[in-house]
């Protein structure tokens, strides 16, 4: 097994250290760094990246990877190596916010360039030093502002290691999803380098369930690889093929009848939209048999908005 060498800072076989992605100056000249955790056996294996924060405000995210390499298991791994990144975007961090300092969204600015913006020099560091490295890796996400995801993983169906690598991970829901310009994980994956996309819960608010779900997944995959021997039971996990929002049909206050996640039938209700100024009710029902993947939290809404991501099996 070879050093990792990151950014000047070697990690040799057996050890486990805390390093510095790089430092960059706001406009303070307050620096700001990226603390990378590299976990390494003495035996050879795969070499897995598990990365949050790509936005600021992603708080679930940053809380699986904290648990993560707060955990003994990390520090004794069987074989082959960990690299957690708990907040890539440590300046989006912060400020509590989606985007950069200069408006752009981090997980459009790849491959980067290292005299680029803050962004572009961000996902350049994380090409040229993670990505050579590892074999495969989890980037963990929540939805935006209202959206409240159910815990999924995404990876594209037509590549069979997406697939396998997702059904390891074994979080309730699969979903399909094409690769979109710009985004770490097109890529890495033009590298050779599979990245899988959990999302799960509500930006700044931490939802438990979907938190839970991230770390048992990184324990299966980990156990899948004979990484460590914590066993978690797989989920019955449910493959979506294609996905769709469920819009608003009038305007007012919306009553969620169903539970997100949960699966419903055609015809079902999936919620009331009631006029705050009387007692008249629009239905939204189902037109599909389908399974609830993400809802819109916001209980004041306006013809036409995304209410419930349904996703079809």
């Amino acid at each position: 097994m070879e050093d990792f060498i990151i950014n000047s800072q070697t990690i040799k076989q057996g050890e486990t250290k805390q390093i510095v992605l790089n430092s960059y100056e706001l406009h303070t000249k307050t620096k700001i760094e990226i603390p990378v955790f590299v976990f390494r056996s003495n035996k050879p294996g795969p070499t897995i990246l598990f990365s949050a924060g790509m936005h600021g405000e992603e708080t679930n995210g940053i809380e699986i990877i904290r648990k993560l390499i707060t955990h003994e298991n990390l520090n004794h791994l069987k074989c082959g190596s960990v690299i957690a990144i708990p907040v890539i975007n440590s300046v989006s961090f912060l400020f509590g916010s989606r985007d950069l300092p200069d408006g752009r969204d981090l997980n459009r600015c790849f491959p980067g360039n290292k005299n680029g913006s803050f962004g572009s020099r961000i996902a350049y560091d994380l090409m040229k030093h993670i990505i050579p490295l590892i074999d495969f890796g989890v980037d963990f996400h929540t939805g935006g502002a209202k959206i409240n995801n159910s815990p999924q993983i995404r990876c594209v169906f037509e590549f069979p290691e997406n697939l396998s690598l997702a059904k390891k991970f074994s979080a309730p829901l699969i979903i399909d999803s094409k690769y979109r310009e710009g985004t770490f994980r097109k890529e890495a994956a033009k590298k050779g380098k599979p990245i899988l996309v959990y999302e799960g819960g509500e930006s700044i608010r931490f939802d438990y369930t979907a938190i839970n779900e991230g770390i048992n997944g990184c324990f299966r995959l980990l156990k899948s690889f004979d990484m460590t021997d914590i066993d978690i039971p797989n989920n019955a996990s449910v493959k979506i093929t294609s996905d769709t929002w469920v819009r608003a049909n009038a305007s007012g206050l919306f009553h969620m009848s169903v539970m997100n996640g949960a699966y419903v039938s055609k015809g079902d209700l999936l919620g009331v939209i009631c006029n705050p100024f009387g007692n008249i009710e629009h239905k939204i029902i189902s037109h599909h048999d389908s399974y609830n993947v993400g809802i819109n939290n916001h209980p004041v809404v306006n013809q036409g908005e995304a209410l419930i991501l349904i996703g079809l099996e």
